[in-house]
């Protein structure tokens, strides 16, 4: 196993960061700490021998490439999984986490990167979930359950209506109410998977400013981002996990950000975007706005483009993007597909038209996460597999499958593992993969790198330049601005549902493409 001279698989002591002034993060009475961890599933084994603690008062970042054991580790200290061997102690003191119930007893809470919220029930119902009847006698009344909600929203900085049904907020809203319910249950410990993926600055800022605060309390906090940016400015400590074991642990004073990412990668890294090489063929891709629109412009995307969309959380791109390929209520904007008028009534029309999207929300709209591999990389292909009296020709649909696996670099014990069970990375590219294997012309991308790391990032745009490269029209919606900079051909902006602004990439820079974003412009 390859581990750092300082630390030979055991977490580096603590420190105190001088770069806060007026902060505490010595660490207090509580500590949790997992000793020679492993976890095996078939096939994989994602922790080996893995030692990782964290204290009172102190954020311990932990933070690796997809499929690195970060999240396996988060599931054992949080009851979900256990683990096959080692031992976990808290304060000094064996103890066994044999569901997420007895987690929360010890005074353990998580915050899951997908999110864990029923979608059909409000908020307030949501916050309170499995402790309805923890309030006096009976079940707690709505009128109270909901004036709760609001003060342990408003603790955040959330102005939320608590009796609104979750699945009419966005992924942003939805985020931060399961933020708010693992900080009302008054957590010791509280562990945070990506809790920062779909947030606004603004958002991120009030997070980062209630766990300023937890920490004083005593809190530990173990915290996992691929936002490698964040860890010098939240984390006291960070350990990086590869390939299922510890191989560097110390104080984040101490390290770059550079050196944790070849860490996490086993390489060193100097670019973290490949080169672009533009090819502009014809127009395969345009869409007019609504005639009563005033404010917005027409976009055009031509073969072997990449084409950004650029605008603050909000703006209406996804909403946007669910409208051209029919999986929500039409505007009125006109479709041309290779400059033919087209009518797309539904995600299916879509596809028949070459049209496919990869989604913002991987797990709920791209994924069906208890179907295979193969299922998963040919469910867009199923009439084109289906034989006499309806059988699959479940021969091609192998070969297939084993095309695009070793083509995107898919990485799992076999096609027939359940999609589940695969780190987001590689739901990501299995994603990418059932589109590729329909031959979609164009491909709509949502947010494609959100909550993976850094090395599957580099990845990811390689085979954007290379779908490009092979004349695929690629529309890119990011709120990583960097990435939009680097990857687009051409950006458009959008400000509340409407396209503002066109730009060549290399001939505008951040601040003006922001500028737009946030409506500072001319309208008239």
């Amino acid at each position: 196993m390859s581990t750092s001279s300082s630390n030979n698989n055991k977490a580096a002591s603590p420190s105190k960061r001088a770069d806060r002034p007026g902060e505490n993060s010595s660490p207090g009475p509580s500590h949790l700490a997992l000793e020679h961890i492993c976890k095996a599933f078939p096939g994989v084994l994602a922790l080996n021998a893995v030692s990782f603690d964290v204290c009172g008062g102190e954020v311990h970042a932990l933070i690796g490439e997809n499929g690195a054991g970060k999240s396996t580790l988060l599931k054992i200290l949080s009851g979900a999984h256990q683990a096959d061997s080692g031992a976990i102690r808290l304060n000094g003191h064996d103890v066994t986490i044999e569901n997420p119930r007895a987690a929360r007893q010890l005074g353990i809470a998580i915050i899951y990167q997908e999110l864990m919220l029923v979608p059909w029930l409000s908020v307030a119902q949501n916050l309170y979930l499995g402790r309805e009847k923890k309030f006096g006698r009976g079940i707690l009344p709505a009128k109270q359950m909901n004036a709760m909600a609001r003060e342990e929203l408003s603790k955040i900085g959330i102005d939320l209506d608590p009796t609104l049904p979750v699945a009419e907020l966005g992924v942003a809203e939805q985020q931060m109410v399961e933020i708010a319910r693992a900080l009302s249950v008054n957590a010791r410990f509280l562990l945070m998977d990506e809790p920062t993926a779909s947030l606004t600055k603004r958002e991120i800022e009030i997070l980062f400013e209630k766990i300023v605060m937890l920490r004083r309390s005593g809190v530990a906090i173990v915290y996992i981002s691929h936002r490698l940016e964040e860890i010098p400015r939240i984390a006291d400590r960070v350990s990086v996990l590869r390939d299922g074991e510890v191989v560097h642990s110390c104080p984040c004073a101490e390290v770059t950000l550079s050196d944790l990412i070849s860490k996490m990668v086993g390489r060193p890294m100097t670019d973290h975007f490949p080169a672009r090489t533009a090819f502009k063929g014809a127009e395969v891709l345009r869409v007019e706005p609504p005639p009563a629109s005033k404010h917005s412009r027409t976009i055009k995307v031509h073969a072997g483009e990449v084409v950004g969309l650029a605008g603050l959380v909000g703006a209406g791109r996804t909403d946007w993007a669910l409208r051209i390929i029919g999986a929500a209520p039409s505007k009125s904007e006109q479709v041309f597909i290779d400059g033919k008028p087209v009518l797309i009534k539904s995600p299916a029309s879509a596809r028949n038209f070459g049209v496919g999207m990869v989604p913002e929300n991987r797990k709920d709209h791209g994924l069906v996460l208890g179907r295979t591999v193969r299922s998963n990389v040919t469910m867009t292909i199923l009439d084109r597999l289906t034989k006499w009296f309806g059988f699959l020709d479940t021969t091609t649909q192998s070969d297939t499958c084993s095309l695009y696996v070793d083509r995107l670099d898919i990485r799992c014990s076999s096609d027939a593992v359940e999609c589940g069970t695969l780190s987001g990375g590689t739901q990501q590219k299995i994603v990418l993969a059932k589109w590729l294997a329909r031959n979609c012309q164009i491909i709509i991308m949502d947010e494609p790198t959100r909550g993976i790391d850094v090395g599957t990032k580099f990845e990811m745009y390689t085979l954007i330049n290379e779908l490009s490269a092979s004349g695929k029209a690629i529309l890119l919606i990011s709120s990583d601005l960097p990435e939009l900079m680097s990857m687009s051909d051409r950006i458009y902006v959008m400000h509340l549902g409407n396209l503002v602004a066109e730009f060549e990439s290399k001939q505008t820079s951040d601040e003006e493409v922001m500028h737009y974003a946030f409506g500072y412009f001319n309208k008239d």
